[in-house]
């Protein structure tokens, strides 16, 4: 009973929690909303995986309080984690940032203390916290979804009536000599065949190698160059594209209605341009970017964590999968799908660890074709908690491997000189 009544004090921090988050998803200082250049990695379906960066990096990168007004609760979360927890409570509670924050005449105010929702959520976020603290001695066991699933107002009580069980079957359906070992007069029952053994994480690691083009085609890659357009379940189209190079640098741009942003990495530094100019990347940002950045990120998957779990069968509609879990070098874990039958990558979800909560990311892999002797997805969908925006469609039109890259493009443009008045 007691820990019932946990559970049910931890709704009602998350329901805070879905409030403050959407009212702080911008400093003051932000346009209106609707006028947002919002080309963000959960706008345009970056496939940026939610890992910790390592800790020199993370202390590099500015917290919440540095950067945005009025901070109360969520005092210490790096500044990156920030809109992702505001979209996470939002989804939460199945709102929009209006819930919790002042928008007037078209103009957002998120620093209002204005509206008594704001403080509710800051009020659920610390039951919150306290309660993984406490109860669940730091683990991130409950959050403001564990209570609300999607409404402002989580049922506290079971609704009647309740559903009617099914009968048991009858007991007798088990045959003569059931409790008590054979029958009299009858031999020694054959045992029951043993379930074949199922593959090992190796073994399907191995097939998607295989499945992919094998390991010395995917040696053989030392660029790729895609192109194609994106669109987003809020009507957002465009065009995106992305160069990379081995080891270690990339570049992509998304064009839309709402303008271009652009990104980079080269080697140690990255950077960003948008409409709100250039800025060069730290921290857990330059991280999560170099990560996603990598050549060969969907391609050489052993290399990416320490150890797996699994396999598990599973399934995505109609197809069997496996699934493995594998830990990264600083025990973070992200879920692996793979096709049962043609070895293919079709699923990766990762999650972001915060204060708040564990956020999950999902990126589906389909349209596999043939580049140069290695298969390739040429459908990615990216679906996330971002409640205004869930779902992100890139479909690549032209994939080549090994072709010339301009290199300068991964360097880092000149500031914009600025006008006198």
């Amino acid at each position: 009973m007691k820990f019932n009544i946990l559970r049910i004090l931890v709704v009602a921090l998350a329901c805070a929690s879905a409030v403050l988050v959407i009212g702080n998803v911008r400093a003051q200082k932000s346009p209106p909303a609707q006028n947002e250049f919002a080309i963000s990695l959960t706008t345009l379906g970056m496939a940026v995986p939610f890992q910790a960066p390592a800790a020199s990096a993370a202390s590099q990168e500015k917290t919440v309080e540095q950067v945005e007004k009025n901070i109360k609760v969520l005092n210490g979360m790096p500044q990156s984690q920030f809109i992702p927890a505001m979209n996470f409570m939002a989804a939460s509670l199945g709102v929009r940032c209006n819930f919790c924050h002042v928008n007037k005449n078209g103009q957002w105010d998120y620093a209002s203390d204005e509206k008594e929702e704001k403080e509710t959520a800051r009020t659920m976020i610390k039951m919150v916290l306290d309660v993984n603290k406490t109860t669940f001695h730091g683990n991130l066991e409950v959050s403001c979804y564990t209570c609300h699933r999607g409404r402002t107002s989580p049922t506290g009580v079971p609704p009647l009536p309740l559903p009617i069980p099914s009968p048991r079957p009858p007991a007798a359906a088990a045959g003569p000599g059931a409790a008590g070992g054979a029958a009299p007069g009858t031999g020694a029952q054959a045992s029951p065949r043993p379930t074949p053994a199922g593959p090992s994480a190796d073994d399907i690691l191995n097939k998607y190698v295989v499945a992919i083009g094998g390991q010395a085609a995917i040696d053989k890659i030392k660029s790729r160059v895609m192109k194609g357009s994106v669109a987003t379940a809020n009507g957002l189209t465009g065009t995106y594209e992305i160069d990379q190079m081995a080891p270690d640098k990339g570049y992509e741009s998304f064009v839309t209605a709402r303008g271009t942003m652009e990104r980079a990495v080269n080697g140690p530094a990255g950077w960003e341009k948008n409409q709100q100019g250039i800025h060069e990347l730290s921290g857990q940002q330059l991280s999560d970017l170099k990560l996603s950045m990598q050549l060969f990120r969907n391609l050489k998957l052993k290399e990416q964590y320490t150890r797996f779990r699994g396999p598990r069968k599973d399934k995505i509609g109609d197809r069997d999968v496996y699934v493995l879990e594998g830990t990264t070098a600083d025990n973070k874990r992200e879920r692996l799908y793979f096709d049962a039958e043609s070895g293919l990558l079709l699923r990766r979800i990762t999650s972001l660890q915060t204060m708040i909560g564990i956020i999950p990311e999902q990126t589906d892999f389909e349209d596999y074709r043939d580049v140069d002797g290695v298969k390739l997805p040429f459908l990615v969908r990216v679906s996330s908690v971002d409640a205004g925006n869930p779902v992100i469609t890139r479909k690549l039109e032209e994939i080549k491997l090994n072709v010339p890259v301009d290199d300068t493009r991964f360097n880092q443009p000149p500031a914009a000189p600025k006008t006198s008045p």
